[in-house]
């Protein structure tokens, strides 16, 4: 089944009709789960025909799809910009800001990632999950290089590809644990000592 759009809005009132079914599919998804969301209901949440709707999306999972799509976006220049002011700053400062802005990017809407998450198998989000890691692993490895007579790993891409693989599945895990996990401050602590432990030279922990 498909997850692509039908169309890509263009005009500014097109726009609009899509940013509003997102809206209604977020909660449709965070009210009724997925099993119960169907492009009826978000329909009739958005205050649009069921036609329009299939104007643009063929089904729920493009719906959620484009969600998904949206987030990394969103979590694309977050990543970016947070790396480019801490470039310079000593490891534990960029490991922390790197780890909070990735947790704040989450608590937008965590309820809807939650849902999301705990759907990814049938919504086969993979190719997007791996866009996302070609797009900061290069990143992470900058860093590392410019700080390479400070830190430990010898290849900074290998480090940044291993940092990933560790952190987006711990960050995962922390927002189906729920609000209250996922905000403790104790658990951006242990994330940091986490990447610092393993980016920081031996006898420098």
């Amino acid at each position: 089944m498909t997850r692509q759009p039908r169309k890509r809005p263009r005009q500014a009132r097109s726009r609009a009709t899509v940013e509003t079914l997102l809206e209604a599919t977020t909660r449709v998804l965070v009210d009724h789960g997925f099993e119960k969301t169907t492009t009826n209901r978000v329909a009739e949440v958005a205050g649009v025909s069921v036609g329009s709707l299939y104007q643009y999306f063929p089904n729920k999972e493009a719906l959620i799809g484009a969600l998904v799509e949206v987030h990394f976006t969103r979590m694309r220049a977050l990543f970016a910009s947070t790396l480019a002011a801490v470039a310079d700053g000593p490891l534990p400062l960029a490991a922390r800001a790197l780890i909070e802005a990735v947790m704040a990017g989450h608590r937008e809407h965590p309820d809807l990632h939650r849902v999301v998450l705990e759907q990814l198998p049938r919504l086969g989000i993979q190719a997007e999950r791996d866009g996302f890691d070609a797009f900061a692993v290069p990143l992470i490895a900058s860093y590392i290089e410019r700080r390479r007579a400070d830190l430990r790993p010898a290849d900074a891409h290998l480090a940044a590809w291993v940092l990933m693989r560790t952190l987006q599945p711990l960050v995962h895990a922390a927002v189906l644990r729920g609000p209250e996990f996922f905000a403790d401050p104790a658990f951006i602590d242990e994330a940091t000592a986490l990447v610092v432990g393993y980016l920081a030279p031996v006898g420098e922990i």
